[in-house]
């Protein structure tokens, strides 16, 4: 039964693995959580600004 074994030790191994991939990314930036909300907001003015001029252009 080596082999079950095996496998489950594998498997054991790759979701740990896994986890530690997950958590890594979302710090992966290396933004502090204060300056990562600032660039975020950019990016939402951003985008809100280009569906607003896309609206503009459809009322004329």
């Amino acid at each position: 039964f080596s082999g079950g074994n095996q496998r489950e030790l594998a498997r054991q191994k790759n979701a740990k693995k896994q986890t530690d991939m997950t958590k890594g990314k979302r710090n992966d930036d290396g933004l502090s959580a204060a300056a990562r909300k600032q660039r975020d907001a950019e990016i939402m003015q951003e985008k809100q600004k280009k569906a607003n001029e896309k609206q503009d252009s459809k009322a004329k």
